[in-house]
């Protein structure tokens, strides 16, 4: 009978340890939240939500992208708004969050939030932008808006990280007072729907939709100009002053020097007539202070000889080109347009 007795209470023993332990693998694995009860995604094994601190500390470390607390209400959605009025300060925050609206994964505002939205009187929204996977986690102040002061209410700052899938993670505080909670931007889905061929618009920074964007346009870049008269001698710069074409006004007929207004491939062309027995003519193309291209001209007997010249590259927006003549004498009239200056845009590249 004694051994019989003894045998229950080992029996009685196992059964309450194995309830102890059901209760804490229970407890370990949802999270009061109000009045909503929170689970860990079941996407993730027990090893890597229930894990003891020697566990942590001897394996791996700890990383809130697998370890975090759904946190799917929508009344804390951005253009949700409720006469009850909630608040975060009755909330006890414990670890990491990521932000659901019905399934659909979003993540905070980062812009202020219309008072009166977000299920509360204040919104909460992130004062500065979500990290890069590469920052880790990084602490963000967030600012609560009220009587048009967009950061009216400096809630306490929360811990933010960026996870392998395009998701964040927030480690949530308690804010300073009511009527403070945590929002929830809908429009994250909306905009992370977008194509690359479109952006995300909005007429009232509440409700946000997908448009295409514009076809940037192609830029028209000529011009012509030339030197009503002769040149002898150096002459750093030619300023061309009779300024027949300027489409794109990317020519500056009081310096004669042509500045790229857009990054692209570009043709220019200049000319000079040689009027003197034996000398030697030389018209150089200068790009930003570099000699790239010569107009040559030399006659052995008395007559004239015209020489023209082109010159195709890429140039970046801002670049500057120009002429000078280097030696010799060039011959022109007010009418003959013998020393000349142009080019085209031909190709406009992607910014």
């Amino acid at each position: 009978m004694e051994h019989f007795k003894c045998e229950q209470t080992n029996i009685r023993q196992q059964l309450e340890a194995l309830n102890q332990m059901l209760t804490s693998s229970k407890n370990e694995t949802t999270t009061e939240i109000g009045s909503t009860s929170l689970v860990y995604p079941p996407n993730h094994g027990e090893e890597d939500i229930v894990r003891s601190s020697e566990e942590e500390d001897s394996t791996r470390p700890f990383d809130p992208c697998f370890r975090y607390t759904v946190l799917d209400q929508p009344w804390r959605a951005t253009n949700t708004s409720i006469k009850n009025k909630m608040c975060d300060c009755n909330v006890k925050w414990r670890g990491w969050y990521r932000l659901f609206y019905k399934g659909n994964s979003l993540q905070m505002p980062e812009r202020c939030v219309p008072m009166n939205k977000c299920g509360t009187h204040a919104p909460l929204w992130l004062a500065g932008p979500h990290p890069k996977r590469r920052e880790g986690i990084v602490t963000r102040k967030v600012c609560g808006h009220w009587n048009k002061n967009c950061c009216a209410f400096k809630s306490t700052p929360i811990k933010v990280k960026k996870c392998q899938g395009n998701y964040y993670v927030y480690k949530l505080t308690k804010p300073t007072t009511c009527h403070l909670a945590y929002c929830a931007d809908i429009n994250t889905i909306v905009c992370g729907k977008c194509r690359k061929s479109e952006t995300c618009v909005s007429r009232d920074n509440i409700n946000w939709r997908c448009k295409k964007k514009p076809r940037p346009l192609k830029r028209k870049v000529h011009f012509f100009a030339s030197y009503p008269g002769p040149i002898s001698g150096k002459v750093n710069r030619i300023k061309y002053r009779t300024v027949l074409v300027n489409v794109g006004r990317a020519f500056n007929r009081r310096t004669g020097v042509f500045q790229a207004p857009v990054k692209g491939v570009y043709q220019f062309f200049f000319s000079t007539q040689s009027g003197k027995h034996g000398v030697k003519t030389d018209l150089w193309l200068v790009i930003n202070g570099y000699w790239v291209a010569v107009s040559h001209t030399k006659i052995s007997s008395p007559s004239t000889v015209g020489n023209l010249s082109t010159y195709m590259t890429f140039l970046r927006r801002g670049s500057l080109v120009y002429v000078t003549q280097d030696c010799g004498s060039s011959w022109a009239t007010d009418s003959s347009n013998t020393i000349t200056f142009g080019g085209s845009l031909l190709v406009q590249s992607k910014r």
